[in-house]
């Protein structure tokens, strides 16, 4: 990869639109973190569980930090604000 298309990368990630996509690949992640706390409650399996619900905070504070840094974007920008 160029440096020109790895700083367009590095911008990207940085950028509202970029913001949207890691929360939508974020939140997604969601759907295998409750598979597996269904399997882990109809398996009874107490420590599968606790890890299913650790995974689901891990995920909610992620996404929480990207609303963050989606509403920085948003307060930085000069035609919305």
């Amino acid at each position: 990869m160029s440096t020109s298309a790895l700083q367009k990368a590095k911008g990207f990630k940085k950028s509202k639109t970029g913001t949207y996509l890691s929360i939508g690949t974020t939140a997604f992640g969601l759907l295998g973190v409750v598979k597996r706390a269904r399997t882990a409650r109809s398996e009874h399996d107490t420590l599968k569980l606790i890890d299913a619900v650790v995974s689901a905070a891990a995920i909610a504070t992620g996404v929480a930090l990207l609303v963050r840094e989606l509403k920085r974007i948003g307060d930085d920008d000069v035609l919305f604000g």
